[in-house]
């Protein structure tokens, strides 16, 4: 409750800026679209407590799961609760729309387990999305879902499916544009993984049909609450899965589910007579951050070279993490000239890096200039199995590291 000891003022200035850019944003057009909205009808009232109370039987049936997978998952989080944010968006005047997402936001706080400037944001994002939504919608007229003909219904779906397109892509921007500006390097993970794009695509889905039963069958809302508590069962269940298979700390894959890729990735190449190679990736000399700023730091420092390497591989590349400092990737495809490429890559990119950061005592520093000790075996140049590939590249990393680190050394 300190002001001075918030997370918030540990993040970069140019990060803590935008912040409060779209939060004041936030508030502003809060503002202009409850003063510019009409008073709300019995029936829109009445349409505000229904959905009121299926979200907050969704919220208190799914706190359980919720709390779980928040506190296994410290990144980006889809919320199932969207679903009646989305239908309020689509049903409701723009500022009970509003007020829906705030009562929900206010009452998932108490499972957040987030710093209170990324709860901040992420409501943020999630009420621009509502209210850029909300001006779609009704840029074709007030929504009417009930007694449409054929036509009608096809053009009211079109148009949902518009108001669905723009309140997910600007949860996305928003979200993205932090992001960004945290590490100023664009990367496909700032897109979100594909399941939490397909999760929030199942949200936006089934706030379109709890929009069309809230309007014509309030009363079959409630297969809606039923479903969306399924689905977070499902969805930490599948969370689970993932967990077995990834590092906690870098969200790379641990040696586990490293492994498992990596050897159906090997087999396929072996059929198709192609090449392989294996990156052995080591930070030089990253005993020195922990002792010198301490356990935190070296932490941070993973976790930015995490970024580094999801950014300087290609989608099909297998990332992990082998342990402590090293990494390790596969590339599938890769001849020795390709692999030393992305093993130069990589090298730079981590040297290049900037990592903001605090000292055993709480104080800013950034660690930068970090040096790279990588190891490249090539299937079948080198090694034909998995093993002997890992063996081969960590002996090549061993050699670089004796001929004074910092280089891409190809095994011997």
């Amino acid at each position: 409750m300190h002001l001075r000891q918030w997370a918030l003022w540990r993040r970069p200035l140019r990060l803590i800026i935008w912040l409060l850019i779209c939060e004041v944003a936030t508030v502003t057009l809060i503002v202009l679209a409850t003063v510019n909205s009409s008073n709300p009808s019995e029936t829109d009232w009445l349409r505000f407590v229904t959905l009121g109370v299926c979200a907050s039987a969704h919220l208190q049936l799914s706190r359980r799961q919720e709390e779980a997978m928040r506190s296994r998952k410290p990144t980006v989080h889809i919320d199932l609760v969207g679903i009646w944010s989305f239908a309020a968006v689509v049903v409701l005047p723009v500022h009970l729309a509003i007020l829906s997402i705030l009562l929900s936001r206010t009452q998932r706080w108490f499972v957040a387990r987030r710093p209170v400037h990324r709860y901040l944001y992420s409501s943020c994002s999630m009420l621009l999305a509502a209210m850029a939504t909300h001006g779609v919608v009704t840029a074709f007229g007030q929504p009417n879902l009930s007694g449409l003909t054929v036509w009608g219904s096809l053009v009211q779906l079109a148009v949902l499916m518009l108001g669905g397109l723009t309140y997910f892509s600007v949860q996305l921007t928003v979200i993205a544009s932090a992001q960004f500006i945290l590490d100023l390097r664009p990367t496909f993970a700032m897109l979100g993984t594909k399941d939490d794009n397909e999760l929030e695509a199942l949200t936006i889905a089934l706030g379109t049909v709890a929009a069309i039963l809230l309007v014509n069958l309030p009363a079959a809302l409630a297969i809606i609450v039923v479903i969306s508590v399924i689905g977070n069962r499902i969805a930490e269940v599948r969370q689970l899965q993932v967990d077995v298979r990834t590092d906690p700390k870098t969200g790379l894959l641990n040696m586990r589910g490293w492994r498992e890729g990596a050897e159906r990735a090997l087999s396929r190449v072996e059929r198709a007579n192609g090449t392989a190679a294996v990156l052995m990736v080591d930070l030089d000399h990253f005993k020195a951050i922990n002792d010198t700023w301490g356990h935190p730091a070296g932490d941070d420092m993973l976790e930015y070279v995490s970024h580094a390497l999801r950014g300087a591989t290609r989608p099909s590349d297998i990332v992990g993490r082998f342990g402590g400092e090293e990494f390790v990737v596969l590339l599938p495809e890769a001849d020795v000239n390709e692999a030393e490429q992305a093993g130069e890559r990589i090298r730079r990119m981590i040297s290049e890096l900037h990592v903001p950061t605090t000292d055993k005592r709480g104080g800013p520093v950034a660690i930068t200039h970090r040096t790279t000790s990588i190891g490249v075996a090539v299937y079948p140049q080198h090694a034909k199995g998995l093993d002997e590939l890992l063996q081969a590249a960590d002996a090549a990393v061993y050699e670089a590291k004796e001929n004074g680190r910092d280089q891409v050394r190809l095994a011997s």
